[in-house]
């Protein structure tokens, strides 16, 4: 399968180098260009657990001159999405899907708008990777499983097949009939956590030793339950606790969330793809969403100190 990667980041190179070395054709795009050179010098160095392996596969500035798809995944950051699927269309086939893989909600209603809802499935993972360098990823797949499916729950032969390719690559992967239930069982850990950790500046073990953060957390991750609900989202977690506690599972003391990754680096977060994405639903659903509003003008904040620094 021909797959290319908008957005080879941390994520994108630890799938994609992962696919690579189980022999699909993958391409990865991103306008890193000592990141790019570094892979198409030297192969994209996959670091997991004690051992690190040399994949060779192909980078790019661009897509330009490269042919059509068979599946375009989209990990670029959540707010240069539309931007990065503009610049694709080159690549779009006539039966090219394109999925995006981001965090938080959203990202789906642009892909559509730009290539047409035909094109486009959901995925959600939960495969984790660290950029250590040009051209040099920690790859945190063992286990971790990725979720993709249709808008309508069907279990099509193009969604089958982008599972399968997953597997082949020891990347578990499962077709959901209820893919928009498994993208906000994943916002929801989203929300427990990312603008909590952005706003305090704490690392997860930190962050988990405050109740009142704790609390906070939990009053967030109930109203984008009553969202999801109001919309009629069927939900596998249960209670707003549940989705706190799994936000850390398996995480170290100092794991840090991309979103306080992001301030500390000066640069703009996904807040409006996450807490953002609860707030409009509350709006279109009439359900108050007071802590992930104050949370979202918390976090807006922030940036707007960082980039008059």
């Amino acid at each position: 399968m021909k797959i290319y990667f908008l957005g080879a980041g941390a994520l994108g190179c630890a799938i994609g180098g992962t696919l690579a070395a189980a022999g699909s054709e993958v391409t990865l795009i991103d306008p890193f260009e000592a990141h790019v050179e570094a892979i198409n010098r030297d192969g994209l160095r996959l670091k997991g657990g004690d051992t690190e392996r040399v994949v060779k596969v192909r980078a790019a500035l661009d897509s330009h001159g490269l042919e059509p798809a068979d599946l375009v995944i989209v990990l670029v950051k959540s707010f240069h999405t539309r931007a990065a699927i503009e610049g694709a269309k080159g690549i779009i086939g006539p039966e090219t899907a394109v999925m995006s893989l981001q965090n938080g909600m959203g990202h789906e209603e642009i892909l559509s708008e730009v290539v047409g809802r035909e094109h486009v499935l959901a995925g959600k993972t939960y495969v984790g990777g660290v950029l250590l360098g040009p051209g040099h990823v920690i790859a945190g797949t063992r286990g971790k499983r990725t979720v993709i499916g249709e808008f309508d729950g069907s279990m099509t032969p193009r969604a089958q097949a982008i599972a399968a390719e997953f597997e082949r690559a020891d990347l578990p992967c499962e077709v959901s009939d209820n893919i928009m239930g498994v993208m906000w069982d994943k916002l929801l850990i989203n929300v427990s956590t990312g603008a909590l950790s952005g706003i305090t500046g704490q690392v997860y073990g930190s962050l988990y030793a405050v109740p009142e953060i704790e609390a906070t957390a939990i009053a967030a991750v109930a109203e984008a339950m009553a969202v999801a609900k109001a919309s009629g989202v069927t939900l596998s977690i249960k209670e707003p606790r549940d989705a706190w506690v799994m936000a850390a599972e398996g995480l170290p003391y100092e794991f840090k969330t991309s979103m306080l990754q992001s301030l500390e680096k000066g640069s703009i977060t996904e807040i409006d793809f996450i807490n953002g994405s609860v707030v409009r639903g509350g709006r279109k659903f009439n359900v108050p969403t007071p802590v992930n509003q104050t949370l979202v003008a918390a976090i807006k904040g922030i940036e707007r100190r960082l980039e008059a620094k």
